[in-house]
């Protein structure tokens, strides 16, 4: 059996396994933008019943999805776009089902300095995912690795297929994660888990990633973008504005004390007495019928 470092090589170093391509019987039912001339790297569709939730798949097949800077900054563009468009209510992040992404671009960073770091703020577009406003959901199928789990784990919520593989090997090619893999992983695993998974670089499966709550839940392949989309569509049937203040108060409690969280969250839950939606929630719960939010 190959060691973990040299499957790593393999994944990270060479990117040339496979074409990467998404099933025909995990995509059927969409038909990504064929014609979008200012994207690269990725693909976008609006999908769900009502065309409310924004498709994102990673794009470099022939790469595993490496994550490089032009790719980043055509995802952070979309994630932008698609969080200012208020028809759109959560937003899926993808990639193949060989690799949602097999981590940064190793050929693209191999001749950078530490000072060349510093004075161009690498991996400053990476940013655009985790201050989306929005829900944002990955579906990971395949690997997802160094860089490809630090960007799963932006997202709020990660659904996974049974044979994807998560992991931080960068120990494996002489660094350390550096887009939030030693600063979240601990966050969702605990301390000890983190620790043998980054100083390591073992990866862990599906099944292992659900118990150890970095997944939400495990789905067949050929499943698994079909259960994303219904994830956000039912996201979708809520108030915009109060997702968008639960997601508010949920990324607090990673951000502060218990007592300050909690001051936080009653504050905006005070707040939501303020608003239209809030009264026609709870009028609807009385009147023992299907809400009516603003912007559904």
């Amino acid at each position: 059996m190959a060691s973990v470092a040299s499957i790593t090589r393999l994944v990270l170093g060479k990117g040339v396994l496979n074409t990467g391509r998404i099933a025909s019987a995990n995509t059927g039912f969409i038909k990504f933008y064929s014609t979008a001339p200012q994207y690269e790297n990725i693909k976008i569709d609006v999908v769900g019943s009502k065309k409310n939730v924004g498709l994102i798949q990673l794009n470099r097949p022939k790469a595993l999805n490496a994550l490089c800077n032009a790719l980043f900054k055509e995802l952070g563009q979309a994630v932008d776009d698609f969080d200012a468009d208020e028809k759109i209510a959560a937003i899926i992040i993808t990639g193949s089902e060989k690799a949602f992404a097999a981590g940064a671009d190793i050929k693209e960073m191999q001749d950078n300095s530490y000072s060349s770091n510093n004075r161009q703020g690498f991996l400053k577009d990476w940013e655009s995912v985790s201050n989306c406003g929005k829900p944002v959901i990955a579906a990971v199928n395949g690997f997802a690795l160094g860089g490809g789990c630090e960007l799963a784990m932006m997202c709020d919520i990660i659904y996974a297929g049974e044979k994807a593989k998560f992991g931080q090997p960068e120990i494996n090619i002489g660094t350390i994660p550096g887009a939030g893999g030693t600063q979240r992983l601990p966050r969702y695993v605990g301390k000890s888990k983190a620790m043998e998974i980054v100083l390591t670089g073992n990866f862990v499966d599906a099944n292992e990633a659900e118990r150890m709550g970095l997944v939400s839940r495990v789905f067949p392949v050929e499943k698994l973008l079909e259960e994303t989309i219904k994830l956000a569509e039912r996201i979708g049937t809520h108030s915009p504005l109060i997702v968008k203040l639960a997601k508010q108060s949920v990324n607090q409690a990673y951000e502060t004390t218990l007592k300050s969280g909690l001051q936080f969250e009653k504050s905006l839950f005070y707040g939501t007495f303020a608003t239209e939606d809030r009264k026609e929630g709870m009028t609807a719960f009385i009147e023992k019928r299907a809400p009516n939010f603003k912007n559904n």
